[in-house]
Order: C-alpha cells, then sequence, then structure tokens
C-alpha cells in the first residue's frame, strides 16, 4: 500500500484535553451574493417551514427481580469425638474426657488460652462499650414531644393491597368478636388472636368456629387457620415455646396447638373434666417442662393442666368465697393474672365485681383464696399487676379504672372518673410503671400517665366506631393492639414518650403509690373508728327504743316508704317548675 502522507504527533500530546479561551470573534470567509444564480432559484408561495430544537428521549422499563423467601432450619449435633467413641454413651465420653484432659498438650493449650480470655475479661470490666453517653439529653428532648399514637400498616385479604394503615378485619361474613389477642413472644411480627360470638343464644348455623395467626408483614391472609371444636374465647402463646399455643373454647374445652404441626388441635380436654361455661383466662405457668397451664371460668372454677396429659386437670379450686367448697356458691371468673417473679399467687377478677387472691400452694382449698377486694359494681373485665410493682394492680370493670394496693383491702388508692361509656379492658405499660391504657364500649383508646395527669387520659384516640373488646400490649412497649366487637384488629404504634422510661420515674411513681397507700389506710382507721361509735350508739338506742317504740308491720313499712319516694319526686318537680318560670 502507497503511504501518501504521514502525520507526526508527540506521544506527549496524545489524549490531552482542549483548553479554549474566550477572544474576540474573527470573520473566516466572506461569500457576496451572486446575481448571476438568482435565475436558477425557483419561487415557491406558500412557504412553511418549521424548526424544532429537542434533546433525544429515550424510555425504559425496569423491574427488580423478585427476591424468593423460603424457611431453612439448621440441626446441630454433637461432633469431634473420634470414631471409636460413640457421643451418646454417658461412660465412653467420660473416659474420652478423663485420658484427654491428662494430656501436656492439652493442659498447655488451656493455660494459654485462659490468660488471653483473662484478658478479654478485664477489658470488658473497665469499659463499658455499650455506655450511652448522652441519654440525659435524650430524654430532655423526648419529656418536650406530646403524646401520640399512630395505626401502623395491617392489611385484610378483603381490603385492597393500597389500602395501608387499615385495620384487620375477621375474614368471615358473620362477624365475631376478637375476644384475645397475643402477641408472638420473640417479636411483634405475629399475633395470633381468638374470635367469638359472646351474646347469649346469637351463634349462627353458619358461624365459623375459627380464629388466626396473623403476620403482620403479610397480613392480606392469615398465616395459620385455628379449627377449634368450639369457638375460642382466649388464646395464648407458650413463652418458653413459641410454636405451641394455648387455647379456651366456648364449651369449656382446653386445647392446644403446635404450629409445626398444622391447624387442628393437639390434643382437647375431654367434656366431662372440663369447665361448665366459656374460659375467659388461660394463662402458661413458669414451669421446667414449660407444658403446664392453667385456666378459669365463669363456672366458678380454676383449673391446672399439663398439655402432655389434657384428659383431666391436675389441680381445681372452687371460688368460694365462704370457704366451704361449694361450686354452687362459686363466683364466676371473667379475668385472670398471673405474675411469674410471685409463682404461687394468682387473682381472679369475678363478673359480681369482687377480686380474689389466691395461694396455689396453701395446704387446704379453703386456704388457698386468701382473700377479697370489693371494688366494682360490675364484672372485673381486665385484671393486672403493675410489672415495676407487683404489689400495686389495675382492675378494669363498669365506668372506672382502679389501683389497689395489697396492704388496703377495703378501698383502692387510685381511680379514673366515671366514664360515659363503659370499660371493657385495660392493662399497665411494660417500660413506664406510671403509664396504664384502656378501652370503652365507645371505641375509644385512652393513655394514662398519672405522673402527668390524674384526672384526664394524656393521650385518647378514637379506634373505631364499634365497641372495643380487647387489649394487648406488645412487651416493648411500644406497639398495642385493640380488637373490637365486630372482628377489627387495629395495631397502634405510640410515641416514644410514652414507650420511654422517664427521668426518675420509678422513684416519683414509688412515692405517688406510697403516699396513697399511706392515705388510705389512715382513712380505712377512720372509718373503722366512725362504724364502731355509730355501732355502739344504734345499740344504745335500740335497747332504749324497744320498750318505748312498737314493732311496725311490713304493710305498713313499705306505705311509707313508697309515701316519701313519691313526696320526694313531687319536692323535685316543683324546684324544676319553679326553675324554668324564672
Amino acid at each position: 500500500m502507497e503511504i501518501v502522507y504521514v502525520y507526526t504527533k508527540k506521544r506527549s500530546d496524545f489524549g490531552r484535553p482542549c483548553n479554549f479561551s474566550e477572544r474576540a470573534a474573527e470573520v473566516a470567509v466572506d461569500i457576496a451574493p451572486d446575481p448571476g444564480a438568482a435565475a436558477a432559484f425557483v419561487p415557491r408561495n406558500p412557504v412553511d417551514a418549521h424548526v424544532q430544537h429537542a434533546s433525544d428521549m429515550s424510555e425504559h422499563e425496569v423491574n427488580t427481580e423478585r427476591v424468593e423467601v423460603e424457611t431453612r432450619g439448621v440441626n446441630h449435633t454433637e461432633g469431634g469425638w473420634p470414631k471409636d467413641i460413640n457421643p451418646h454413651e454417658m461412660e465412653q465420653t467420660i473416659r474420652f474426657r478423663k485420658k484427654v484432659e491428662k494430656d501436656e498438650n492439652y493442659i498447655n493449650t488451656i493455660t494459654h488460652l485462659g490468660s488471653l480470655m483473662e484478658h478479654c475479661i478485664k477489658q470488658n470490666n473497665a469499659i463499658n462499650i455499650y455506655e450511652d453517653y448522652f441519654g440525659e439529653e435524650e430524654t430532655a428532648e423526648m419529656e418536650d414531644e406530646p403524646p401520640s399514637a399512630k395505626t401502623i400498616n395491617v392489611i385484610s385479604k378483603l381490603m385492597s393491597v393500597f389500602d395501608v394503615l387499615l385495620p384487620k378485619r375477621d375474614p368471615n361474613i358473620t362477624k365475631r368478636t376478637a375476644t384475645h389477642l397475643s402477641w408472638h413472644p420473640d417479636g411483634c411480627k405475629k399475633l395470633a388472636v381468638a374470635y367469638s360470638s359472646l351474646e347469649f343464644q346469637q351463634n349462627l348455623k353458619d358461624m365459623s368456629f375459627d380464629s388466626y395467626i396473623w403476620d403482620l408483614e403479610n397480613s392480606n391472609k392469615p398465616e395459620l387457620v385455628l379449627k377449634p371444636s368450639s369457638p375460642l374465647v382466649s388464646l395464648e402463646y407458650n413463652p418458653k415455646d413459641s410454636h405451641i399455643l394455648a387455647g379456651g373454647c366456648y364449651n369449656g374445652q382446653i386445647a392446644y396447638w403446635d404450629t409445626r404441626k398444622g391447624r387442628l388441635p393437639v390434643e382437647v380436654s375431654t367434656v366431662e373434666f372440663s369447665h361448665r361455661d366459656p374460659v375467659y383466662g388461660t394463662i402458661w405457668l413458669q414451669s421446667k417442662t414449660g407444658t403446664e397451664c392453667f385456666s378459669a371460668s365463669t363456672d366458678g372454677q380454676v383449673l391446672w393442666w399439663d398439655i402432655r396429659k389434657l384428659s383431666e386437670p391436675t389441680e381445681t379450686l372452687v371460688l368460694d368465697i365462704t370457704r366451704k367448697g361449694l361450686l354452687e356458691n362459686a363466683l364466676g371468673a371473667i379475668s385472670l393474672e398471673f405474675e411469674p417473679t410471685m409463682p404461687t399467687k394468682f387473682m381472679v377478677g369475678t363478673e359480681q365485681g369482687i377480686i380474689i387472691t389466691c395461694n396455689r400452694k396453701a395446704k387446704t382449698p379453703p386456704e388457698k383464696i386468701t382473700g377479697t377486694y370489693r371494688g366494682h359494681h360490675g364484672p372485673v373485665y381486665a385484671l393486672s399487676r403493675n410489672p415495676f410493682y407487683p404489689k400495686f394492680f389495675l382492675t378494669v370493670g363498669d365506668w372506672t379504672a382502679r389501683i389497689w394496693s395489697e396492704e388496703s383491702k377495703e378501698s383502692s388508692i387510685m381511680w379514673t372518673k366515671y366514664h360515659l361509656s363503659y370499660l371493657t379492658d385495660g392493662c399497665w405499660s411494660t417500660v413506664r410503671p406510671a403509664v396504664f391504657f384502656t378501652t370503652k364500649m365507645d371505641g375509644t383508646l385512652d393513655i394514662w400517665d398519672f405522673l402527668f395527669k390524674q384526672n384526664d387520659p394524656s393521650l385518647s384516640l378514637k379506634i373505631c366506631d364499634e365497641p372495643l373488646f380487647s387489649l394487648r400490649l406488645q412487651d416493648n412497649g411500644c406497639f398495642v393492639g385493640c380488637g373490637s366487637k365486630l372482628g377489627t384488629v387495629t395495631l397502634l404504634e405510640i410515641s416514644s414518650g410514652l414507650c420511654t422510661l422517664q427521668r426518675n420515674e420509678k422513684t416519683l411513681a414509688t412515692a405517688m403509690f406510697e403516699r396513697e397507700t399511706r392515705r388510705e389506710k389512715i382513712l380505712e382507721a377512720r372509718h373503722r373508728e366512725m362504724r364502731l361509735k355509730e355501732r355502739v350508739r344504734s345499740e344504745a338506742h335500740g335497747e332504749e327504743g324497744k320498750e318505748e317504740t312498737p314493732e311496725e308491720s311490713s304493710p305498713e313499712l313499705l306505705e311509707r316508704v313508697r309515701s316519701e319516694f313519691l313526696e320526694a319526686i313531687e319536692a323535685e318537680r316543683r324546684r324544676r317548675a319553679q326553675a324554668e318560670a324564672r
């Protein structure tokens, strides 16, 4: 090939960037018009010219790859033994350990590792790597934040995928009440809900018996459907084994499920040895096996169970406060309380408004009922010990919530005002000793902080239009679930100020509890003294008037009471008429 011309350039000039500079404009070429070329042009009329300047655009679609999630398990087996040693034979393993421990190499290795471990332990003791240096500043900022709560993302399978932040409903057409909630013990991602219709003779033929376990990250449908033989009134996760749940049925039976074995119960108690009424309370006990629980019902019995053998209860207690052990005198239990730090004691709230304290380890059944508290005009729907100070407990019934001390049995030490709506449930905060929650029949959730305000709740939220029936707080104190009469379960996340322990809160709460307890003791002593004086005075007057005043017959007494009642009504009408005239 013939090379016509060769261009040469220095190596250093390759890839050199262009440097532009500003300078005045210069005319490079000036071409004058040629009149002779005008004859070659063809005129065109009209002339339309379009000019458009726009950058070229391209459209692309991108979709992320779907992540396939699957559950896997790891089974750990003991290894590292020689082939001639059977790890399941204790004698062989003990003999081999003794042989290895005599080896000089083993002793030298342990000595060397022991010095390294001792150095690390001393470092950990000298420096706290988890120390919070700015805790006081954060606490001060939280105090300024107003109390609030927001509904978190829970989606029902009957709702659109876009309907986020909406409540989850019972999937069945015939709506049932969410009677009990139980959070998964290992976090706040799962919630077990018991559904049942508690209205007398309102169970329809096509009404479902199912209850559900909801996965809150995918709540379009239940993660597991529990199929009992009768609708569940109570349902509780086992704190030691999150796969196990115990439930109390409407017909009085006790059943337990293992989620690894499917939707049907593993075992159900026999009807002959079960409760005669709905089981409103089922609580797991702190035992070595983790298989023991106890239940309470409106039939007036408390029964203890071992789920390994549900054919009959291991122990029975009749809630007869006369201590005669008669079932016809028993008070119906509608709430149950057990504090793991007090393993022998438990409390029962009854339909008659009486709270019964019991001791399981007493020798005889009458001795197991240790005392009673009378404070409500109707059923005690909720009963909860303060997690920080177990001798103080909360009760919810009629139109009030009351705080009691074990040292004062005649009256509660603190109480809320009488609300217009009936209270249905309540519980203490798990992280703040001065905060508790209550639900009402008008669909309102009240959050009380008695260090901040005693007469009114710190935060009152209208959750739904139907009555709220059940309430459960997650162990971290930040999430609360509310179940309604129509099966709606609404999950809320409360603000950090209501779920973070405040500065000196324990000291202030203790001081308030103790002060109110002392005040109530003084009032009780004064009331006893006044009652004693009144009794002595009435006995003295009675002896004097026995001879002077003839005994009034029953018809005369009724007529006198009736005339006094009508006179009181007439006087009240006249008073109101005068007030309207003014």
